[in-house]
């Protein structure tokens, strides 16, 4: 794979997307171009912010989106909105179905050679608890499933779509993304309860991944000669008890003892709720989320270790390596920082 491709990323400064810039330019790709908006943070890409050419566009900017595609024969499409807060879900689904739709029109009106398409284990639908999930694993409509989830699995759909069409593409479906950064977002969270030694652990099991494994399967399935597939990335389903006490032990904290009961749960988002209102800022827990980390998911990664021969960091080492990042980061107010590729 040449290494001289022009290479688009959507949504560069965002968690996933930044790591996947770091990596592009380990490898040796020089012609990256990335979509930032104008609001957006910098904090993730300072010390890579010239060796990126930046575009201030929105994927809902079709003008302005068709030029930042100019020339391109690579796209990364990794911008998308994570809320689970009802105020958020009409702009969260524009974003992730009409941008995504944007950005596979003007690939395939632009002649781009391959997509990659950066989804979510929640797109490929939750029926019940207890079961492994894979990607043959079939979308119902389902109490489990999440507005997130489904504005993925629409967007998803925009992806095959253009498939069959004749876009030559790949999706990516991560499970909950582990990496140093963001604390205040995402499973990221989970070390600040730590650090705060809360005793109460959510009841559910859930899937985990390295953000450098994500970044590096992504990088695989544009440079091989693979297209048209679906590959869930999870290293791992573990409790969240067992994340929490892994990362306790990994800040020299006490681990929570105490699991979230039914009650516990519903009132802890009810609590938060109610904490917005009066505070004005958003709740650390919804109820989306709260009923979410109280249910079992597995997910079944043996797809990603046959057709790729891929190997996952275990979670473990993750958690090794993003706890001295998070040490540093509470002596400095908890700014975002990443952590490098080995």
């Amino acid at each position: 794979m040449s290494k001289e491709k022009h290479i688009l990323v959507t949504g560069g400064t965002g968690f996933v997307g930044s790591y996947l810039l770091r990596y592009l330019l380990s490898r040796g790709y020089s012609n990256i171009r990335a979509l930032r908006r104008p609001q957006s943070s910098m904090d993730l890409v300072s010390d890579i912010h010239s060796d990126i050419e930046w575009v201030d566009c929105d994927i809902l900017d079709i003008i302005g989106l068709e030029d930042a595609m100019e020339g391109i024969q690579q796209v990364y499409h990794s911008a998308a909105i994570v809320s689970f807060l009802p105020s958020e879900r009409a702009y969260m689904r524009q974003v992730n179905v009409e941008g995504t739709s944007n950005v596979v029109n003007l690939s395939l009106s632009q002649g781009v050679e391959k997509l990659l398409h950066v989804s979510s284990i929640a797109a490929i639908g939750r029926r019940k608890q207890g079961v492994t999930i894979s990607e043959n694993s079939n979308w119902e409509r389902s109490p489990f499933n999440s507005k997130y989830a489904i504005s993925k699995r629409m967007a998803e759909l925009e992806v095959w779509r253009g498939v069959a069409e004749g876009l030559h593409a790949n999706i990516i479906n991560p499970s909950m993304i582990l990496g140093a950064g963001r604390w205040n977002d995402g499973p990221q969270k989970f070390f600040k309860v730590v650090w705060d030694e809360i005793a109460y652990f959510p009841r559910g099991t859930n899937g985990f991944v390295d953000v450098r494994d994500v970044v590096r399967m992504m990088v695989q399935l544009m440079e091989e000669d693979i297209s048209g597939e679906r590959v869930i990335a999870s290293a791992n389903s573990l409790p969240y008890q067992e994340l929490m006490s892994l990362i306790a032990r990994h800040l020299n904290k006490k681990p929570p003892a105490k699991p979230l009961s039914p009650l516990l749960t519903h009132l802890l988002w009810r609590m938060e709720w109610l904490k917005s209102k009066l505070s004005g800022q958003a709740p650390n827990v919804t109820k989306e989320t709260a009923l979410h980390t109280s249910r079992t998911f597995y997910y079944d990664h043996s797809k990603s270790k046959e057709l790729l021969d891929f190997e996952y960091l275990p979670i473990e080492k993750t958690i090794a390596d993003i706890a001295p990042a998070f040490l540093e980061a509470s002596q400095h107010n908890f700014e975002s920082r990443l952590f490098q590729f080995a």
